[in-house]
């Protein structure tokens, strides 16, 4: 039974919807009955508009998603995994129950083993002659917060097959996404975070920074970030309104990871140590005939505060720090 359905959205020819019924005594009133529905579909606008394929929405999608590069980046990584499964299917193949399938599949393994307890890895996806590249390993999971990340580009990308009209409705709508763990953050207790300060008073510039993160609450990247014009000492105010970013293997100052500035008060102590922080730096730069300008970074390995910490770096220092602490009895995750 096939159905005129208009021009393809995608490819300009001409469209139609086909289904097939099973020959048999019934098959004349089926055939009707499957033509009434298809019709009725067309009638709505709730019909595939395009036999286009998964791989030609993704490749429109990531046209024109506008998201930040560390994002995108995720996506294309997201966007590859669909391709490897759904890239030649036809948008109206791609059903609440295929996708609910999928989920289920990768929370087994990864690699969609069926279930097996091992399972060889092949160098590509296409046919071939197995070599010591195709390596058996065990099956390994994919982490809920990664099954969400897809579901979400699916989501997002349907929705925009909706709205240019290339499919009637998003079958992603029927779709439960995977339910998030809860997080479950232990910091330091406050006798931890006391010998973690102790061990790292031996540096009192790394203090300040460890001082200042745990009295804010602010991300690594938000303090790297900092820069002095971000202080306000005499008001005991610190404004946070960036943070580092990786982007193309290169650290980038950018807007904070939830794109909100933030005004935090500062208490007296955190003042002082501040205070003799930027003292010390000032120092350092008049012994080296240098002038550290107002925009210049507040945590910096550069005398003069022209280049920020790395991130990275801040967190290996630290785990490091924490390991030597922890032999002392401190423990922190």
């Amino acid at each position: 039974m096939r159905v005129y359905a208009g021009y393809d959205a995608v490819t300009g020819e001409r469209h139609y919807l086909s289904e097939i019924v099973k020959k048999g005594p019934k098959a004349a009133a089926e055939a009707e009955k499957t033509r009434t529905r298809l019709l009725s579909q067309v009638d709505e606008q709730r019909n595939p508009k395009t036999r286009a394929t998964m791989n030609q929405l993704l490749d429109a999608y990531m046209e024109v998603v506008d998201v930040e590069p560390t994002t995108k980046k995720r996506y294309g990584q997201d966007v590859k995994r669909l391709r490897e499964v759904w890239g030649k299917l036809q948008l109206s193949q791609i059903q609440p129950d295929v996708v609910e399938r999928y989920y289920a599949q990768l929370r087994r393994c990864r690699e969609r083993c069926k279930g097996r307890e091992k399972h060889v890895k092949h160098r590509r996806m296409k046919a071939h002659e197995c070599d010591e590249m195709c390596v058996q390993v065990p099956c390994k999971p994919l982490s809920v917060s990664s099954i969400r990340s897809l579901h979400w580009v699916l989501v997002s990308a349907f929705h925009q097959a909706v709205r240019w009209r290339r499919i009637g409705q998003n079958p992603l709508e029927a779709v439960q996404a995977p339910a998030a763990k809860p997080p479950d953050p232990r910091p330091p207790s406050s006798q931890e975070a006391a010998r973690i300060l102790a061990e790292a008073a031996k540096d009192p510039d790394w203090v300040a920074f460890l001082w200042l993160a745990m009295m804010t609450g602010a991300r690594r990247g938000e303090l790297c970030a900092l820069k002095r014009e971000d202080l306000d000492l005499d008001a005991k105010v610190l404004s946070v309104s960036h943070g580092m970013k990786l982007i193309d293997k290169q650290w980038v100052r950018e807007g904070t990871k939830t794109h909100q500035h933030r005004r935090i008060a500062l208490d007296d102590k955190t003042i002082e140590v501040l205070r003799s922080y930027l003292t010390r730096a000032d120092e350092r730069a008049t012994a080296l005939s240098l002038t550290i300008p107002a925009d210049s970074y507040v945590f910096s390995l550069e005398p003069d505060g022209s280049r920020p910490m790395i991130p990275d770096t801040v967190t290996q220092r630290y785990d490091r720090m924490v390991g030597r602490a922890g032999s002392a009895g401190t423990r922190t995750t």
